[in-house]
């Protein structure tokens, strides 16, 4: 489910998420998560290195990735083919559907649209007009000249993402999906949920807790860098700084 709060200078919509969480050791067994947060995780998958690099920047890099980074930006362009043009391709990565959309898109309303990239082309003679590039100013294969007239997107103003059912996103509204915590994804169901607890081996059921949080922009941020670092995700990311009453209000249903 979505929610949207608004505040003062924006609109933000944030999903809610049911976690069921052990008390007693502060984690999260997995969460009861609907199809936008699972269209939101799917959608990770499809993020290339160089933007991951940028969401999170550097510094919070888990690894070698944020030295990397700071090794291209630091290199002289003395040392690059193509000077500043090399380093914007490598530090900001275009793609065909933007980075920012695959990460935020279910936050920001009208999921299914976003505009077509800008396409460049070499006009200099008709085999040049066979290449096109995301990134203007490239040398062009056949000429090496400069590729810097604009192209016309021929399509719709706007592109969608749509399954084979005309619907949104990767997996279907109707259901309810299981999220563990580390981020394995599963089908909603009894014995899915009784698996669980056996697989954590939960005995004392007085010991567990729903909790209801709130899913938005800056959680998105923080389970993208978890889930580079941890096992752990949905505990790393809803369970900091979090007291649990002693006394269980457990669902399970």
């Amino acid at each position: 489910m979505t929610t949207t709060t608004t505040s003062s200078s924006s609109t933000t919509s944030k999903m809610s998420l049911k976690l069921l969480v052990d008390i007693k050791v502060d984690r999260v067994l997995f969460a009861k998560a609907s199809k936008d947060f699972v269209d939101f995780l799917f959608n990770l998958h499809r993020l290339p290195i160089g933007a991951v690099t940028n969401l999170l920047t550097k510094t919070n890099m888990v690894g070698s990735l944020g030295k990397l980074c700071e090794s291209i930006e630091n290199l002289s362009d003395t040392y690059l083919l193509q000077q500043s043009q090399d380093k914007d391709m490598l530090l900001k990565p275009t793609t065909l559907i933007p980075p920012s959309f695959l990460l935020l898109q279910d936050f920001e309303g009208n999921s299914e649209m976003y505009e077509p990239p800008k396409l460049y082309r070499c006009s200099w003679g008709s085999k040049c007009s066979n290449y096109v590039t995301l990134v203007v100013n490239t040398s062009c294969p056949n000429c090496d000249r400069l590729m810097n007239d604009s192209v016309t997107y021929a399509g719709k103003k706007k592109m969608e993402l749509k399954g084979a059912g005309g619907e949104d996103g990767f997996v279907k509204e109707a259901m309810t999906y299981m999220v563990m915590d580390d981020l394995e994804v599963l089908p909603t169901s009894p014995i899915s949920c009784i698996a669980s607890l056996n697989k954590f081996n939960i005995k004392d059921v007085s010991s567990i807790q729903e909790m209801v949080v709130e899913f938005g922009i800056q959680e998105a941020i923080q389970l993208l860098e978890a889930s580079l670092q941890s096992r752990n995700v949905l505990t790393s990311v809803f369970l900091k700084d979090i007291k649990f009453k002693k006394e269980s209000n457990m669902i399970l249903q």
